[in-house]
């Protein structure tokens, strides 16, 4: 059976990943580099890793596979779990996949030169809504479903 691995430094959604997780009966695995106070339920693994750079996501993509289900806004390491064979989730419910891989990284590098030319530009300018959090429960659902008809036998 997989599991579900949360990138959950400023994850807005550990709550309803951690719903989705129980109903289902799976591993959920919250990776930061600190701050979460752990969760109670045997079935959520905080995992703390090392303050380097990119160090959660190391995590991350060195056990994410068939099966799986990613919940990230880091679009390099969407892209390293997809070509892994797992599902990526955005926190606010967008599916990613390869056939919109490459949108996503380049509208990335598009921000980013933006937010370089514009040093006073912060944030996307809207706040994390309910429509957003309901949105990513459905997806995480149905991700879930997928991912565990897809998922290697352990047997």
């Amino acid at each position: 059976m997989g599991v579900i691995h949360v990138d959950a430094d400023a994850c807005p959604v550990r709550v309803e990943a951690e719903r989705v997780a129980t109903r289902h009966g799976m591993l959920l695995f919250l990776v930061s580099d600190g701050g979460l106070r752990p969760s109670r339920n045997s079935l959520v693994k905080t995992v703390f890793v090392p303050g380097g750079p990119d160090a959660a996501d190391e995590w991350i993509a060195g056990r994410a596979g068939p099966g799986d289900v990613v919940v990230t806004a880091d679009i390099p390491l969407a892209a390293r779990c997809l070509g892994a064979g797992a599902r990526v989730l955005r926190p606010d419910g967008t599916a990613l996949a390869r056939n919109n891989m490459g949108n996503a990284l380049a509208m990335r590098d598009l921000m980013a030169g933006l937010r370089a030319a514009d040093p006073f530009r912060r944030g996307s300018g809207r706040a994390f809504s309910k429509a957003d959090r309901a949105r990513f429960l459905d997806a995480l659902e149905g991700a879930v479903r997928k991912a565990m008809r897809e998922a290697p036998d352990d047997g």
